[in-house]
């Protein structure tokens, strides 16, 4: 008789669908022969959105955090998705693709890889085979999609990395490659760059801490100003973390002119770069009016997909760019756990929760009831 381990399966909350978490028991898998069996010890709970809904939310930010980030909800919808009576799960919205554990087993065919064996902490790197994190064991077709956990690293502080902070370092490095060229051109003999971070979100949290330290060591890292738009007071008070930081709050109370011109003074001007997570239609009109001539907006792909056609034309207008940043590659996820396991990266705030409490924590990110990521444990390996 096989053994079996438990699977949660999370519905997309809709209008009349009072449960949307369900456990079953489901077969242990077997051990892929080229592959591993991972048992699940963390898993970030957060859902990714599905390219054919354009009001879904995505993987990359918690619910509870996407209010602050963006300030107003047009064209997210949270209750409103999925019809209930349909009856169909929405698996493509909550996949579980930030998963952290250990090796349970490596197959016998599997080509074999430095540093992973059985027992090994590993973090998944997300791609289109890696398997759904909501449960207790996974499997992998190959080796190559683990990363090692350094021991310094907590596993559910690793599980929050592949991708909500993976984006944000690779929407950084991005901002820096248009920061150097900006400031390395000779014809527009510019002597400083100023990028604009807007929210204070999980993402952007994230991006403000990564390049705090990219920019610290750049050639130009005198020449590169940071700034914060924040929409709460509270972060007002995480943004000021740094001296060298400026920030600017975005108080929805005021008319667009008066909020570009709040931020053009607290920048010295128009900026070169604004790094927009969660963009909504009015945010991302905002930031192209804080650019600079020939100044890029940077938005995650599935915010591309969503606004970029309806916003192409007149940032051709007005004579800037929006671009569109793909989650980081493997190599950079390894680079983010070496930052956070020697400590140059502090990883932003976030709350454990057993997998058996999955139906009170979705309930709570619904109602921005949790602050910081929420992260499921499955497994007690201590």
């Amino acid at each position: 008789m096989s053994k079996l381990c438990r699977q949660v399966s999370i519905e997309s909350p809709g209008p009349t669908l009072r449960e949307c978490v369900f456990s079953f028991d489901v077969p242990v898998p077997d051990i892929p022969a080229a592959g591993a069996r991972i048992r699940v010890v963390y898993a970030g709970a957060c859902y990714r959105a599905n390219r054919g809904r354009s009001a879904s939310l995505c993987s990359t930010s918690s619910v509870s955090s996407l209010g602050s980030l963006t300030g107003d909800f047009d064209n997210v919808n949270i209750c409103a998705a999925t019809p209930a009576h349909i009856g169909l799960r929405d698996g493509a919205l909550f996949p579980g693709y930030e998963v952290a554990g250990v090796v349970d087993g490596i197959g016998n065919a599997a080509e074999k890889i430095d540093g992973i064996d059985e027992g090994t902490r590993i973090v998944l790197y997300p791609n289109e085979g890696v398997p759904h994190g909501y449960a207790d064991f996974i499997v992998v077709p190959d080796l190559e999609c683990l990363v090692p956990v350094p021991d310094s690293v907590p596993l559910s502080i690793a599980a929050m990395l592949p991708t909500g902070a993976l984006l944000a370092m690779n929407t950084v490095f991005s901002a820096g490659e248009c920061l150097n060229a900006v400031l390395e051109n000779p014809d527009l003999k510019k002597q400083k760059a100023t990028v604009l971070i807007v929210g204070t979100g999980g993402l952007a949290l994230w991006a403000l801490r990564l390049a705090i330290n990219h920019f610290q060591n750049s050639p130009h890292r005198n020449k590169i100003g940071i700034t914060v738009a924040t929409l709460k007071d509270e972060g007002f008070l995480l943004a000021k973390e740094s001296d060298e930081i400026n920030v600017v709050q975005w108080n929805e109370d005021l008319y667009e002119k008066q909020l570009i011109e709040r931020t053009t003074d607290a920048c010295g001007g128009h900026v070169d770069v604004v790094i927009n997570f969660g963009t909504t239609s009015r945010s991302l009109h905002r930031s192209l009016q804080c650019l600079v001539q020939g100044g890029v907006v940077l938005v995650t792909e599935e915010v591309g997909d969503r606004l970029l056609p309806k916003f192409a034309k007149k940032a051709d207008d007005m004579g800037v760019h929006i671009m569109a940043v793909p989650n980081g590659s493997i190599d950079q996820l390894r680079e983010l756990l070496d930052l956070v396991a020697r400590g140059v990266i502090e990883p932003p705030p976030h709350s454990v929760f057993p997998a058996e409490e999955t139906p009170e924590v979705i309930k709570k990110l619904c109602n921005s009831e949790i602050q910081g990521r929420a992260i499921l444990k499955f497994h007690n390996i201590d």
